[in-house]
């Protein structure tokens, strides 16, 4: 039997509770609950700044089997308030793991808890939504804890980026190789490691500024392309950066500066061409949705991680072409500019982890800096 000691207990908004063992660092933690539905890169989604604010419940139910490693991370930390699981394996098994998921997590301070029916939880949140929620291992009062849950602010109008983005300027040098790399400015919003990574891979040199740089600032560096990453949030509580993204595609001299856009960095592009977001009621968290090329009409298995979508009607059709829809629920998951080098898709092409199908993505980003570096 467990003790007040090991005792968790992940209380939702709406009075649902779920009690378990607690893993990780003890406390008390508030975010929103949504559930990943990733059989495997547990690790991905532990350091992945997207989920800034949240409370990820994993669908798979064993989780930590393989550890952690020093070569998976997403970012230099985890970011999200708390982990849910079925069940935290009690042993390690793979060449490449330094350490386990809970020394990890209380090495960073965030909380778990296991021994949850998570398919339960997913199919609460499935059908009512996703909520704010409070997990503690402090205050093991059920209704307190359904009280913090209700007062909990939530993501909507929250600006989490600022929490998230980088304070300096940086490059990204990790596999870099000879050659005249394009030159790609990423304005951090939350941006992937894997995202990095893959322009690397595809030939470029990216220069990582804080989220409140300027288009003005962001030309000064004379970049080959910009690259609008992922990150948390509401998007309509960033204007600022917006606002940048409007500024950055507008006509300045010379052609204009190629934009790839990725999960937040797609809403951002959808707001600045005069589109307006909106909350999905639960998200799309995982590595197995379905998403269709709209001119191709093949379809990729893509990894999703978001709570929020722009809304298709209040895109202007003179400007923007939808190029990706998906299947599970038709919401917009791609736009690309008419008159522009600029395109965006929400889901994440570099996958890390999972399916490799939309990598041809940052192909298409690069022939566009080639033209653009063609045109100068």
């Amino acid at each position: 039997m467990m003790t007040d000691t090991d005792t968790a207990i992940l209380a939702l908004e709406d009075g649902t509770i779920y009690r378990g063992a607690a893993f990780g660092a003890r406390g008390e933690r508030d975010g929103e609950v949504v559930f990943n539905t990733s059989m495997t890169g547990y690790q991905e989604v532990l350091t992945d700044a997207s989920y800034r604010g949240q409370i990820v419940a994993m669908t798979y139910p064993l989780i930590g089997n393989y550890g952690i490693n020093g070569e998976d991370n997403e970012s230099w930390r985890p970011w999200l308030a708390g982990f849910v699981v079925k069940e935290l394996s009690r042993r390690v098994s793979n060449w490449r793991a330094t350490t386990d998921v809970d020394s990890f997590l209380k090495k960073w301070n965030v909380p778990g808890i296991q021994g949850v029916d998570t398919r339960a939880l997913t199919r609460h949140i499935r059908d009512a939504g996703a909520m704010n929620a409070v997990l503690s291992t402090e205050d093991l009062d059920e209704q307190s804890l359904v009280e913090k849950a209700k007062a909990s602010p939530g993501l909507i109008g929250r600006d989490l980026v600022k929490e998230v983005t980088c304070d300096e300027p940086f490059e990204w040098t990790a596999g870099l190789k000879g050659g005249e790399p394009f030159r790609v400015v990423v304005p951090d919003c939350g941006v992937k490691y894997g995202i990095l990574r893959q322009l690397v891979r595809f030939g470029c040199k990216p220069t990582v500024v804080p989220a409140s740089a300027t288009a003005d600032e962001i030309r000064a560096l004379e970049p080959d392309g910009v690259m609008l990453s992922n990150g948390p949030g509401d998007p309509a509580a960033v204007p600022y950066v917006v606002e940048m993204v409007r500024d950055l595609i507008e006509p300045a001299g010379g052609p204009p500066i190629p934009v790839f856009g990725i999960c937040l960095g797609h809403q951002m592009l959808g707001q600045a061409l005069g589109g307006v977001t909106y909350k999905l009621k639960f998200g799309h968290h995982g590595a197995n949705h379905p998403v269709m090329d709209m001119a191709t009409r093949k379809v990729a298995i893509t990894v999703q991680n978001h709570g929020f979508c722009v809304d298709i009607e209040s895109l202007p059709e003179d400007t923007a072409e939808i190029t990706h829809m998906n299947l599970n629920d038709r919401t917009l998951e791609g736009i690309r500019c008419k008159d522009r080098p600029v395109f965006s898709v929400q889901f994440h092409p570099e996958a890390s982890a999972g399916p490799h199908d939309a990598h041809y993505l940052f192909g298409e980003f690069v022939d566009l800096m080639k033209e653009h570096r063609a045109q100068a």
